[in-house]
C-alpha cells in the first residue's frame, strides 16, 4: 500500500504510527495493497481555510477527507479488493490535542490523530455518521479497527472513544 504522510503543521507528531494505523485500517477493510493514500498534517490556519473552502464552516476542524476514486470495501469475501487512489486525509494536531485532553477518557494528541486517521479513512471508503444507523456502523467499525491495531501492538487499555465532529 502506498501511503504518504506529510507533516506540514510544524508540530511534532508520530508519523510512523499514522502510517501504521492507516495501513492496518485499509488492510482490515480489504483495500487492494497497490492502492494509494495521502495523509497530510496541517496547522490550524490551513485547516480553517480548508474547512471554510469545502464545508463553508468557520474555524479549524479535526479531520477532513477528500476521496479520489471513491473506492469501497468488497462486500463478499470472494470479491476482489478495489485498487486505485483513495484520496487525502487532512489532520490538525492542534484540534486533536484539545479533543484528546477534553475527552472523557483523556488521551494524547497522537492517540487522537490515530483515531482521526481511521475516521478519515472510513470517510474515504464511503462511511458516514449523519444518520443514527450510519453513525453506529461507522463508529463501531472505527473502534474495532483501533482495538485490533492496539491489541496487535500490545497496547494496554481501551482505544480512545470517538470524539470527532467531522
Amino acid at each position: 500500500m502506498a501511503i504518504d504522510v506529510n507533516n506540514e503543521s510544524g508540530t511534532a507528531v508520530d508519523e510512523e504510527s499514522l502510517l501504521d494505523i492507516a495501513r492496518y485500517a485499509l488492510g482490515r477493510m480489504r483495500i487492494h495493497p497497490l492502492s494509494e493514500l495521502s495523509v497530510i498534517v496541517v496547522d490550524a490556519d490551513a485547516m480553517e481555510q480548508l474547512h471554510i473552502q469545502w464545508m463553508d464552516l468557520p474555524g479549524p476542524t479535526d479531520v477532513m477527507s477528500f476521496p479520489m476514486d471513491e473506492l469501497r470495501p468488497p462486500v463478499r469475501d470472494e470479491d476482489e479488493p478495489p485498487q486505485g487512489l483513495l484520496g487525502d486525509i487532512v489532520l490538525c494536531p492542534e484540534v486533536a490535542e484539545k479533543q484528546g485532553a477534553d475527552a472523557p477518557t483523556q488521551h494524547s494528541m497522537d492517540e487522537e490523530l490515530q483515531l482521526l486517521t481511521v475516521h478519515g479513512a472510513l470517510h474515504l471508503l464511503g462511511y458516514d455518521h449523519e444518520e443514527p444507523r450510519e453513525k453506529a456502523e461507522m463508529f463501531g467499525l472505527q473502534s474495532a479497527i483501533l482495538d485490533g491495531w492496539r491489541a496487535e501492538r500490545g497496547m494496554e487499555g481501551p482505544s480512545p472513544a470517538p470524539t470527532t465532529t467531522s
